[in-house]
């Protein structure tokens, strides 16, 4: 009886804790830099991968030829 009494009363925390999630809704933090999605103008060869620091892209750039034109982007 007394494990029954625990499990539903952990089970309406976890309720209460998804309502309130639902309503007040929770924000996942977003690194500082421009989400890869804002950068769809760009070439092709020029747009960051998914996830990578604009910093090192752009050094990653400066690093092959082929690419060094795509450093104009980024100013």
């Amino acid at each position: 009886m007394k494990t029954e009494h625990i499990m539903l009363g952990i089970f309406v925390v976890l309720i209460i804790a998804l309502i309130a999630f639902s309503m007040v809704g929770y924000k996942i933090p977003i690194s500082s830099s421009k989400s890869n999605s804002d950068y769809t103008n760009l070439p092709e060869k020029c747009r960051p991968p998914e996830g990578e620091d604009i910093e090192s892209w752009k050094e990653h750039l400066s690093h092959h030829a082929d690419t060094k034109e795509c450093l104009e982007y980024f100013k």
